[in-house]
């Protein structure tokens, strides 16, 4: 009986993709430029588990960490993984290292206002019984709740924006627009926008009274196309596994595959419920799949190089803990979707190589180089549980 846990590390890019000049990303490497840029970055545990090696094996520098003593002390294999899917956005890396690479991207609106085409929104507004919407570009979704969260709450329009992902993102007040209400418009949104080919809807409620105290709230949802085929996750269910998804892994899957999803936000509450998670399942076979998404929304997006880098230093400090509720044949997956390189232009996601990180007490130390392809996780999940194997991807077990 085996566990398969796996921390996703939501944007954390190690540079080096072969096709980075494509997305106009050359030269983006989100950990190494936050340890050349970051006094003192020690990520001991991190670095214990190869995560410096498989910086290296990606873009070719070695990122100059600080030297600390780790307090995690399990064999590991370390690598770094290439991405094939079309685009450099969070469900396509998910549904990739899931055994289902996205080859034709989806659809996006403009990064100009207006961003959303009139008849749609004419469609959305007639169907929700809306007078008219806010925002309509791309923007920040902390941002633009401060510009616009005063109008919002006077007018009743919610505020509607996007991002260079395949989004469209409804941002609406908790107290005076209502969260059930703010679900059935997103819903009435997911219906209209697929003959654009957009992936997600996602739902963006906030509070307080006035610009500059506006927060948004944990009850975040989104509305995501299901994959077009059978994901591991969904071949682990099939088989009788129990499948944990924890944060917004059971939204990016549109819940196929997952028998039991929960809420959870902030590096801190992540680690918790993931660790309870684990301990919940015990010695049954399963599969926990977190994602740490403060790494990309809050701190990659916003462009805040201290913010990741300390992040990265509570993360690290969390690390150990895995440890503790490891079985003999348990292992643990360290890997990303997508980089967003905090130093670089812009405010989007960044083609990068991500790491691929796997540990556990019969590991077998391996370096295991560069992976032609995020579906190589899924292979790996697939041979550990022996179940039928993918078109793509190679197992590294």
């Amino acid at each position: 009986m085996a566990k398969v846990i796996i921390l996703m590390m939501d944007s954390f890019g190690l540079g080096g993709a072969k096709d980075a000049a494509l997305f106009d990303d050359l030269g983006a490497n989100t950990f190494l430029h936050i340890a050349e840029n970051y006094e003192h970055l020690a990520v001991p545990n991190l670095e214990a588990v190869g995560l410096v090696e498989a910086g290296e094996i990606a873009s070719g520098i070695r990122a100059p960490v600080e030297k600390a003593k780790a307090k995690l002390n399990l064999p590991a294999k370390f690598g770094a993984m290439e991405e094939i899917s079309a685009g450099k956005d969070t469900i396509s890396g998910h549904w990739e290292m899931a055994g289902v690479p996205v080859k034709q991207d989806f659809g996006h609106f403009k990064l100009d206002y207006p961003s959303f085409p009139d008849e749609l929104i004419k469609k959305i507004c007639a169907r929700a019984g809306i007078s008219g919407i806010l925002g309509n570009k791309a923007a920040s979704g902390t941002v633009i709740i401060q510009e616009l969260g005063e109008q919002h709450i006077a007018s009743g329009m919610p505020i509607f924006y996007t991002s260079s992902d395949s989004n469209l993102q409804i941002a609406a007040h908790e107290k005076y627009f209502g969260l059930q209400r703010l679900y059935q418009l997103c819903e009435i949104a997911f219906e209209e926008v697929k003959p654009y080919r957009i992936g997600r809807i996602i739902a963006r409620p906030f509070i307080g009274e006035k610009a500059g105290e506006f927060v948004r709230t944990k009850n975040r949802h989104d509305y995501a196309v299901r994959p077009f085929a059978p994901t591991i996750l969904d071949k682990a269910y099939e088989a009788g596994l129990k499948v944990t998804a924890i944060g917004k892994i059971n939204d990016i899957y549109s819940g196929s595959g997952v028998s039991r999803a929960v809420k959870a936000s902030g590096l801190e509450e992540l680690w918790n419920v993931t660790l309870e998670e684990c301990r919940r399942i015990g010695n049954d076979d399963g599969i926990v799949f977190t994602n740490f998404v403060d790494f990309d929304m809050e701190w990659g997006h916003r462009r805040d190089l201290k913010g990741y880098a300390e992040g990265l230093i509570y993360f690290d400090t969390r690390l150990p803990e895995i440890a503790e509720v490891l079985g003999d044949d348990d292992i643990v997956f360290i890997t990303a979707d997508h980089g967003c390189d905090p130093s670089y232009k812009g405010t989007e996601h960044t083609r990068e190589c991500v790491p691929v990180l796997m540990f556990g007490k019969k590991v077998v130390p391996q370096n295991i180089g560069r992976r032609a392809t995020y579906a190589d996780i899924a292979a790996t999940i697939a041979d550990k549980f022996n179940l039928q194997p993918f078109d793509i991807g190679k197992s590294f077990l």
